[in-house]
This record gives structure tokens, C-alpha cells and sequence, in this order.
């Protein structure tokens, strides 16, 4: 017996000495396979298409700068580094455009790809590339080869598509196109569920009230042209039905809860600030911008570092530097020493649904605006799915655009993003732009979602506009769905020389933060409002900015940073207010409650509890008053809600606050409805024995940015492809705007000319790759929001990269 447990324990021993050697040899091969993967830093490279020399530079941070003699050589080798450092980020966001997903990723994003294959953008991409200058074609021609080459030249697929078992496809020209449709998704897609969210709202609301939980403007905004906006309503909105039931108060949970509770779209905070201050206001007399562009944070970041060097007159060297879009062979935002520039989302009406009559007998008769018949064009698009069947999905095209079904009802989709020249390369103009009046005329012909823009240059002039397209009539300004006869304006682009801009105005500085633009109401339903921030961001910028006459970098820094939230003193003095000694009396935890809140500091900091506390109450009042309502909005079609339909619902809480009103039936008054709403917050932020004190609104803002893959990973090979979920100060409604995968995917602030003296920060690294030394190189500054380089450091890797032979 003894021998025999000796032999079992010898075979035993062998088989886990062999399976560990299995597994060390699988890990080895799999590290072998990682580092192969790596982008080639250092060396010379013989390239086919590349017309004269280049060079692909990085310093110790891994921020690329590429050099070369030509423009169209700079395009290749631009594209080469993309390529090397980004290139499965780059097909992810093609897909994404394109409704190609699930060929990749399988079934799981095939809902993606048919919602998104309606849009048919990777047939709207050849047919604008067909459309483009013959010299903008040929730099993406050029910008292709180069990413073709740059993934040619890895030592083995980017690694994404090992886990994935499938393999990268080759970069096309119109490829680049499909990068701007992505980022209309991006920017201006929620506009349907809003439009779709608003005319449900009508059907459910009578008219006075619809208006009340819909103005167009409040006592936050601050528009550009100094006009004030119209004042705040006096009266409590008509007090609606559901309020009357005598149901149990509505319970509360954070996590069901989340960012959405101050008026924002509950699929995504709004973000986006950008603003200037001209020679007068500069501290060495020089004019700056800051920019900081609030979107979805993963890994890598969706911006890539980058600064384009080319000869110019005289032996001097033209440099262009800022941020990329991985895609595309440009500078997104930035300097090119003559002028700065910066973007924000927009935020105007974009979007139009057409509520179709079709024939129940043939699905591709609709009725047109006089009544009569008309047949949609019919396509078939056909979603390959990663191991499974492919899927045919039917796209009807109205005279409108494409039928959408909603709620048990059809719509037309009219979308600027369908305009044949929505997508275009028209941006690469800013290259060489000499003054602000030149660099805001250049953008208004971009093919790019329509953004505000922001721009100084070097003689100390500022100027803000519209980039990209405005529509020259919106059907309905106010964005409800419109009937067929009331929908008979085609879809146009305004003329360059309708769009509003303002340049130099007599304050010195000027601001955007996602809020209407401007007080005159005729120029602002110009632009529109497709749900449009509420305004406090913008109105703590503005006052920041004339809070001192004089700024450089630094000092834009610290508003970019400013966490401070002064959206919630309201809410504030109610819970101080009605926590008096009565309230507190035998309630140990509502005393807690007060103590906190009386000692907070005013921020949404990462370690206080006070924010958590009133961020908790402003979340039960608005469940108690519009819970009931998004519960009806939703089943009328998923997605839908009142903040959708109304992003304006912080004023509308201001004043049920300020007159008292909306008591539900369930509550004796005023005051017990308040407590209870106190108590709710309590209740939720103390489940499973919690203390209020621990509170910490750092621990609920914690950082959640990884890889798009990290999450299909095993949690200890998951922070392999993750950033450190730190805590983070900010939020909603104030300039550091930040979320748990929300924040600044860049910060910078800048005098043209002076780059050198600049300050750029931005999360995550330049490489996509883990292995890389570049991975997270930069991110920590970011995440501290401390100073970092406008300008790329000394060379530490240089590629040379050479014609073939």
C-alpha cells in the first residue's frame, strides 16, 4: 500500500510538473506573442508609398511627433503611428459607425449594429470620399497606406485580435469618414431619444404643464452676446396627477440613481468646456485658450498626442501640435503657433423624426406631406455575426430618411449627419490658419459633428462659431416629432454666411460649456437645442473668468479644475432648513445628516461626505416628482425619460423648491415631505450598515476606465488592461466635470506662439498596447490634474522611416 501511494504520489507530481510546464510555456508563448505585438520605437524602416524621408519621433511620455517633407508624406507616416500604437481602437470605431461590430465580437453587439445600420454610414463614407477634393482624397489615399504599412510591420496582430480569434482587415480611405460618422453618434445620436422622449411627454401631459417641464431657457444660462435669458418661472408648475395616488413613498438607490438626477441624460453626463481670453486679459499680453473635452473614458483614450513638423520658408519648420483622432490624419484641437483652437459639443437641434403613415398592406408605402401615396427605397443590409448565421436587416429610406420604429409607431430620421458632405476633411484648413477670422471661416464648411469652437491667435484676437453643419430649417426648432404635412422642408445646409459667430466682444473673454449659446432667441433657434446643458457649468465659468482681469496658464488650469458646486446650495439651506432641533430629536442618523452637511466645504472633493449627502437628497426629491413619470415614459418605449425629453429639469426643481409645491398626497406637508425625501437618501446611503460618514464621495466616483475588452476578462487579469480606480473630485454641473468613465479626455491652455509655455494633460497613455512603457504614461498627472507639457519633451526614440527601394 505504502509503495503504491509512493507511485500515485510520483504520477501525480509528474502530471502537475508537466501541467505547470504546459502553462509556463503557454505563458511564455503568450508574452513572446504580447511583445511582438509592440510598435517598433527605435530603428530605420523601408516603406513602400512613402515618397521621401520620414521620421516618427516620441519622447519619454511616448507623445509622437512626425516629421516629414510633405504633407502627404506626413498623412502616411501619421498613419504608420497610428497604426502601430492604435490600430484595433481605430477598427473598433469604424465598426461602430459602420453597424460591423458583431463580425468581430459576435452576437452580443448585433443590437448595436442594427440600430446603427439604418444609418447605412458605410455606404454614406464611399459615396463622400467620392465627393472630396482630389488633393484631400489623395491624403487619405496616402493616410491609409501608412496605417496598412504600420500594421504590416507589427510582429504579430495587435493582441486584442487574439482574444477576439479573428483577425485585423485592411484600412480603406473612406475608412476616415467612417471615424467622423462614429463621433456623430457620439455627439448628436441621443438627440433621437430625446425628440422621441419629448413627443411622448406631449401625448402624456397637458399642455401647461409639457411647458413648464420643457423652457427654453432659465436663470443659468449664460449666452455669449451678453442678451440676458429670460427669467425663471414665478408660479409652481400645475400640479400633476400622479402626485395624488396615496402610494407609499418611493424608495431610493444610488445605483439606480447615478449621475442622471440633476437634468442630465441618464445614458451620459454632458461635458465640454472651452474658453478664451484675449490680449487685454492675458498675463503678458498674450491671448490663451482652454480646452477640456468631457467624453467617455476608456483605454487607450480616445485622443492620441501628436505634433506635425514640416518645412517651411526660409528653413524654418511649420508645427502643428495637439491632439488626433485615431483615424484620421489630423490635428483634432490644438496650435499651429499662429492660432489655438478648442472644441465643444454644440448641442443643437440636429435631429428631426417624421411620424409616418404607412400603409399597413405594403410597408414601403408612406404618405408624403400632401396626403398622397410614396414608396420608400428599399436596401438590404446584411450583419455578418462572428459564429452565428449572418442577419438581414431591410432599410427603408423615405424622402426624409430612414424609417425608425419606436413605441409601436414609425418615424422618419432627418439627421444632418445624412447631408452628403456631413463627413469631409475640410478641418485640416486650421493647419494653416493665420488669424481667428480666417480659422472660424474654415470650420464652417467642416464635415464634422457641429461643435462650438474657440480660437485665439497671436495678435490677440478671440472668436467663437459653428464647425461643422447647421441646418438651414429645422422642422420642429423645438424638437418634437412632427406629422408628414407639417414636414416638407428638404434637408439643406445653411450657408457659411448665416452662421452666427462672435469675435472680439467688448468683455475680452468668451465661453461654451454645452448651454445655449446665445440670449437672442431668433439667433439661438438658429442653432437649435437638441438638449442643451442647463447652464450652471457655464455660468461658473463666466463668473471665474471675471473674477480676475488677468490669466495665464496655470490659472485656466485651475478652472478646468474647479470642482466647486454651487448647483446644490439650494438643496443645501432646504435640508439645514428643515433639520432643525424638532427634526434631529431622537433621530441620531438625520442628526449625522446635519452635522455633515453643515460642515461641508462647498466641492464635489473626493474625501468629503457632505457632496454624497446632498447629491443623495436631490436624487430622492427628484425621484418623488418624476419617478412616477419616467416609469410611464418608459413604457412607451425603453430609453425613453423626462430627462431625456427636458435637460433643463434643475430650474423646474429650483422652482417646485422655491413655492413649495408638488407635495405628494402621501405626506401631511411641506415639511414631512422634505424629511421623508431626507430620510430616503439616508436609507439608501446606510444599507447594509453603512455610516454616513463614510460617505466619501470619492468612493461612489471612483474611476472605472479600462480596455473595451478588460470586462470579458477574469477580475485578475482585468487590471491588466485597467487604469487605477482612483477617487475623483467633480461632477455633474461644474467645470471638473467627472464620473466613474466620464471626465476630460484631455485638459490644455495655451497662448499661439508660445506652446512651449502650454500645459496639456490627458488620461490614459499614448500606447493601446499593456506591455507598453507608454500603456499609462502620462495618465497620473491627469488623474491629479497636475501640470503637465504642452509640448512634446526631448527626442528619447526616433524611427526613421525611408522610401523603399
Amino acid at each position: 500500500m505504502a509503495g503504491a501511494r509512493r507511485r500515485i504520489a510520483r504520477a501525480a507530481a509528474i502530471v502537475a510538473g508537466a501541467a505547470a510546464a504546459v502553462l509556463a510555456a503557454g505563458g511564455v508563448a503568450a508574452w513572446l506573442f504580447l511583445r511582438a505585438s509592440l510598435p517598433q520605437l527605435d530603428g530605420e524602416r523601408a516603406l513602400a508609398g512613402l515618397g521621401r524621408p520620414a521620421a516618427i519621433v516620441r519622447d519619454a511620455q511616448g507623445s509622437v511627433t512626425v516629421r516629414a517633407a510633405d504633407r502627404r508624406d506626413l498623412a502616411f507616416a501619421t498613419g504608420f503611428a497610428h497604426a502601430q500604437d492604435r490600430f484595433f481602437q481605430m477598427d473598433l470605431t469604424r465598426r461602430a459607425a459602420a453597424g460591423e461590430l458583431a463580425a468581430l465580437v459576435g452576437p452580443a453587439a448585433l443590437p448595436i449594429d442594427q440600430r446603427r445600420r439604418l444609418h447605412r454610414f458605410r455606404a454614406r463614407a464611399e459615396r463622400a470620399y467620392a465627393a472630396l477634393p482630389a488633393a484631400h482624397q489623395a491624403l487619405l489615399r496616402r493616410y491609409a497606406d501608412g496605417v496598412n504599412a504600420g500594421l504590416a510591420a507589427l510582429g504579430a496582430r495587435p493582441f486584442e485580435y487574439a482574444l477576439l480569434r479573428g483577425s485585423p482587415e485592411p484600412w480603406r480611405p473612406a475608412d476616415t469618414l467612417l471615424i467622423i460618422y462614429a463621433m456623430y453618434f457620439d455627439l448628436q445620436g441621443a438627440e433621437i431619444e430625446r425628440v422621441l422622449s419629448r413627443g411622448a411627454l406631449r401625448e402624456l401631459l397637458p399642455p401647461a404643464l409639457l411647458a413648464a417641464l420643457t423652457p427654453r431657457a432659465s436663470h443659468w444660462d449664460a449666452p455669449l452676446d451678453g442678451i440676458a435669458p429670460a427669467a425663471g418661472a414665478d408660479a409652481a408648475p400645475p400640479r400633476p396627477t400622479w402626485l395624488d395616488t396615496p402610494d407609499a413613498p418611493r424608495p431610493w438607490q444610488w445605483d439606480r440613481w447615478r449621475i442622471a438626477a440633476a437634468g442630465t441624460p441618464p445614458s451620459s453626463a454632458l461635458g465640454s468646456n472651452a474658453w478664451a481670453v484675449g490680449a487685454a486679459h492675458g498675463a503678458d499680453g498674450r491671448a490663451r485658450i482652454a480646452n477640456d473635452m468631457h467624453l467617455g473614458l476608456r483605454l487607450p483614450n480616445i485622443w492620441y498626442r501628436l505634433t506635425l513638423e514640416l518645412p517651411a520658408a526660409g528653413g524654418a519648420t511649420r508645427r502643428v501640435s495637439g491632439v488626433s483622432l485615431p483615424g484620421a490624419p489630423v490635428v483634432v484641437a490644438g496650435s499651429n503657433g499662429n492660432v489655438a483652437w478648442g472644441f465643444t459639443n454644440s448641442y443643437g437641434h440636429f435631429v428631426d423624426l417624421v411620424r409616418l403613415d404607412v400603409d399597413p398592406s405594403d410597408p414601403r408605402r408612406y404618405r408624403g406631406p400632401d396626403g398622397a401615396w410614396q414608396e420608400a427605397a428599399e436596401s438590404v443590409e446584411t450583419i455578418a455575426v462572428r459564429g452565428a448565421e449572418s442577419v438581414r436587416l431591410i432599410v427603408r429610406d423615405t424622402r426624409w430618411g430612414p424609417m425608425l420604429q419606436s413605441g409601436g409607431r414609425i418615424y422618419a430620421v432627418r439627421w444632418i449627419a445624412h447631408l452628403p458632405d456631413a463627413a469631409n476633411l475640410a478641418l485640416i484648413g486650421l493647419e494653416t490658419a493665420a488669424d481667428v477670422p480666417q480659422a472660424l471661416s474654415v470650420v464652417r464648411s467642416a464635415g464634422v459633428p457641429t461643435q462650438n469652437i474657440m480660437a485665439v491667435d497671436r495678435a490677440g484676437r478671440i472668436g467663437w462659431t459653428l464647425a461643422g453643419p447647421l441646418p438651414a430649417a429645422a422642422l420642429d426648432p423645438d424638437g418634437f416629432p412632427v406629422e408628414a404635412a407639417q414636414a416638407g422642408a428638404p434637408l439643406a445646409r445653411l450657408p457659411a454666411a448665416d452662421y452666427p459667430s462672435v469675435i472680439d466682444p467688448a468683455g475680452g473673454r468668451l465661453w461654451t460649456a454645452n448651454s445655449t449659446q446665445l440670449g437672442d432667441p431668433a439667433a439661438q433657434r438658429r442653432i437649435g437645442d437638441g438638449g442643451a446643458d442647463v447652464g450652471a457649468r457655464a455660468t461658473q465659468i463666466r463668473d471665474a473668468l471675471f473674477a480676475a482681469d488677468r490669466f495665464d496658464e496655470p490659472a485656466l488650469l485651475a478652472i478646468q479644475l474647479d470642482d466647486r458646486a454651487r448647483w446644490i446650495e439650494p438643496w443645501r439651506r432646504l435640508a439645514l432648513d428643515t433639520l432643525d432641533a424638532a427634526a434631529v430629536d431622537g433621530h441620531p442618523q438625520r442628526a449625522d445628516f446635519r452635522r455633515i452637511v453643515a460642515a461641508w466645504n462647498g466641492r464635489a472633493d473626493a474625501d468629503g461626505a457632505g457632496y454624497t449627502l446632498l447629491r443623495a437628497f436631490h436624487g430622492a426629491l427628484y425621484e418623488a416628482w418624476f419617478g412616477p413619470l419616467d416609469d410611464r415614459l418608459a413604457a412607451v418605449a425603453p430609453g425613453l425619460s423626462v430627462r431625456h425629453a427636458s435637460s433643463r429639469l434643475l430650474p423646474v426643481m429650483e422652482t417646485l423648491l422655491r413655492t413649495q409645491s408638488w407635495r405628494p398626497a402621501y405626506a401631511a406637508d411641506w415639511r414631512s415631505f422634505v424629511l421623508d425625501r431626507i430620510d430616503a437618501a439616508i436609507a439608501g446611503l446606510t444599507a447594509g450598515g453603512a455610516r454616513l460618514d463614510d460617505a466619501r464621495w470619492g468612493e461612489r466616483n471612483r474611476l472605472a476606465m479600462m480596455h473595451p475588452l478588460a470586462r470579458a476578462l477574469p477580475a485578475p487579469l482585468r487590471r491588466w488592461l485597467s487604469a487605477p480606480a482612483r477617487p475623483m473630485p467633480g461632477d455633474i454641473n461644474m467645470p471638473r466635470v467627472q464620473g466613474a468613465a466620464f471626465g476630460a479626455s484631455e485638459r490644455f491652455a495655451v497662448a499661439p506662439g508660445h506652446e512651449e509655455e502650454g500645459i496639456m494633460e490627458m488620461p490614459g497613455g499614448a500606447s493601446g498596447h499593456p506591455l507598453s512603457p507608454f500603456f499609462l504614461a502620462g495618465h497620473d498627472a491627469w488623474a491629479g490634474g497636475e501640470p503637465a507639457a504642452f509640448l512634446p519633451g526631448p527626442d528619447a526614440h526616433r524611427l526613421a522611416l525611408v522610401p523603399a527601394p
